[in-house]
């Protein structure tokens, strides 16, 4: 499968920046394809800047991408896995949200020994509205 084109960090930023009412208040919730866009493109960066094939990132039920160096996984189920929901994911990327945080209080999964992504986090700043 060929690797999709670089994402360009100002159409992340404006994706993410569209959906921001939602991160300062969940009840502001925006329309799916707006924070469809934000998650695809922030998880995209994420394998651009975390490139290989050993964690599984999946942010259901919008995108899942591969990143992080090491063992290649081609079949089954990964050894390392991440899973969040959408705003949970944003949350992450956008710095408002510790990788911390989001394990102790349960808002995401992380399997496997290299499912520790939080170096890469946060992708983008979004100033609060």
């Amino acid at each position: 499968m060929p690797k999709r084109g670089a994402v360009d960090p100002g159409e992340m930023r404006e994706a993410v920046t569209a959906v921001r009412d939602w991160l300062d208040d969940a009840e502001r919730r925006p329309a799916r394809p707006e924070m469809a866009k934000a998650v695809r493109l922030s998880l995209r960066t994420l394998e651009q800047i975390a490139p290989g094939n050993s964690v599984e990132v999946r942010v259901p039920p919008f995108a899942a991408v591969q990143c992080v160096e090491g063992p290649r996984h081609t079949r089954g189920t990964p050894p390392n896995v991440v899973e969040t929901d959408p705003r949970t994911w944003l949350l992450l990327a956008t710095g408002r949200l510790t990788w911390s945080e989001a394990v102790e209080g349960g808002l995401l999964t992380a399997s496997g020994s290299r499912s520790d992504v939080s170096q890469w986090l946060p992708i983008v700043r979004v100033e609060q509205g």
